[in-house]
C-alpha cells in the first residue's frame, strides 16, 4: 500500500477572520498500517463555526489547537485498509482527525463511527444526520425542553443546527420563529422548512418583528449567534425562559474574544434569569445512535429538509471556513475532497 496524505496543519494563530497563511499544507505518505488500525478515504470534510476558536491560544470547552497540529474537523468517508476485526473495506464512517486527505487511526479511536447505509448521499451524516443535527436534537431536548403551544426563537435559522432546531420545534407543536440573514435564507426558512415566521435581520427590524410574531413572549431560545440578536431577544424572555447556548458566531472572529460581551453577561443581567447555559453535543455521547435514528425517520418521511453548500476541491477549505464565519455560505457547508 501506498498513499499520500495531504494536511493542513496550523502555522499561525489568527487575529480576526483567518486568513490563508494561517495554515500550512504538509503531506505523509502512509506506507502500512499497525495491528488494530485502519485507513480511511475521507470523501467529505465538515466546516463549522467552532474551528475559529479552536484556533485561538486560549482554553474554551477544550484545549486549543497546538502550533503544527492538524487543523481540527470531522470526515466522512469509507475504510479502504484495515487491520482491525472490528472495521471491514468499504465501512462508511464519520471520524473527528481534522482536515486530512487519509486518516490512519486506531480502531479503538473514539472520534470514529460507523454510519448506516442511506438513500442519502454521504454528506448528509456531516451535517443533518451528523454533528449539527445531534447538537440541535441534543439541545433543544435536554436544555431548551420546549412543550406543545411554547414559542420557540431560532438564531441562524437557515444554518446546519438552526435549521434542524426549528422543524423539531415544529413537530413538537411550539410556535417557531427563526432570524437569518438575507431574503433568500429568509424565504428558505419560513417556505421550505416551514417555520412561522422568519426575520431577516439585515433588512427588517428584529425588535420590531420580534414584538409582532412573539406577543406572548418567548420560552426557549436556542442561541447560536450572540451580540446585537441576543440583546433585543432578552427583552422578549418570559419567566421560565430557557437559553441552550451552542455559539455566539458573531463573536469568533474578535481580536480579543476574552474581552467580549458574550450571551452570559447578557442574560445574567435579567432578573428573573432564564435558564441557560452552554452545552457541547458529546455530553451525549452514548445517545448519539439514539438521534441519528429519529433524525434519519424524519428525513426518510420527509418531515426534515436540509440544505448543503458543497465545495468542490480540499484547497478551498480555508475559504469556506471565511464563508461560514462571514455569513456567505447557506445551510452545511461542505468540501467535496477529490
Amino acid at each position: 500500500m501506498n498513499y499520500t496524505n495531504t494536511r493542513y496543519l496550523l502555522q499561525k494563530r489568527p487575529a480576526g477572520m483567518p486568513e490563508n497563511d494561517c495554515w500550512t499544507i504538509d503531506s505523509e505518505e502512509i506506507t502500512h498500517l499497525k495491528n488494530k488500525e485502519i485507513l480511511i478515504e475521507a470523501d467529505y470534510l465538515s466546516i463549522d463555526p467552532y474551528m475559529r476558536g479552536k484556533m485561538n491560544d486560549s482554553i474554551s470547552y477544550t484545549p486549543p489547537l497546538k502550533i503544527g497540529e492538524v487543523m481540527v474537523g470531522e470526515s466522512v468517508g469509507r475504510v479502504i485498509e484495515s487491520k482491525s476485526k472490528n472495521y471491514v473495506v468499504g465501512d462508511l464512517v464519520t471520524v473527528h482527525k481534522g482536515w486530512q486527505t487519509y486518516i490512519r487511526t486506531k480502531d479503538s479511536d473514539p472520534s470514529i463511527l460507523k454510519v448506516p447505509e442511506s438513500k442519502f448521499n454521504s454528506s448528509i451524516f456531516l451535517g443533518t444526520l451528523g454533528m449539527p443535527g445531534r447538537t440541535a436534537y441534543f439541545g433543544l431536548n435536554y436544555v431548551g425542553k420546549p412543550q406543545p403551544g411554547e414559542t420557540l426563537v431560532v438564531s441562524a435559522a437557515s444554518g446546519a443546527v438552526g435549521s434542524v432546531v426549528g422543524q423539531l420545534g415544529k413537530h413538537m407543536g411550539c410556535k417557531v420563529i427563526g432570524i437569518a440573514g438575507g431574503p433568500e435564507k429568509s424565504k428558505f426558512v419560513s417556505e421550505e422548512l416551514k417555520f412561522d415566521q422568519c426575520i431577516d435581520y439585515k433588512n427588517e427590524n428584529v425588535f420590531e418583528k420580534i414584538s409582532e410574531y412573539c406577543p406572548d413572549g418567548i420560552d426557549v431560545y436556542f442561541e447560536n449567534v450572540g451580540g446585537e440578536i441576543t440583546k433585543m431577544i432578552s427583552k422578549f424572555l418570559n419567566k421560565g425562559a430557557r437559553v441552550p447556548i451552542c455559539g455566539f458566531i458573531s463573536k469568533y472572529n474578535s481580536a480579543n474574544i476574552a474581552g467580549e460581551e458574550t450571551p452570559f453577561h447578557v442574560l445574567a443581567t435579567l432578573n428573573p434569569k432564564p435558564r441557560h447555559r452552554f452545552f457541547v453535543v458529546t455530553e451525549w455521547l452514548n445517545k448519539f445512535e439514539e438521534a441519528t435514528s429519529v433524525l434519519h425517520d424524519y428525513m426518510n418521511r420527509g418531515e426534515i429538509k436540509t440544505r448543503e453548500t458543497i465545495t468542490q476541491g480540499f484547497e478551498n477549505a480555508p475559504q469556506a471556513l471565511r464563508d461560514v464565519l462571514s455569513g456567505r455560505n447557506f445551510g452545511k457547508q461542505l468540501i467535496k475532497i477529490k
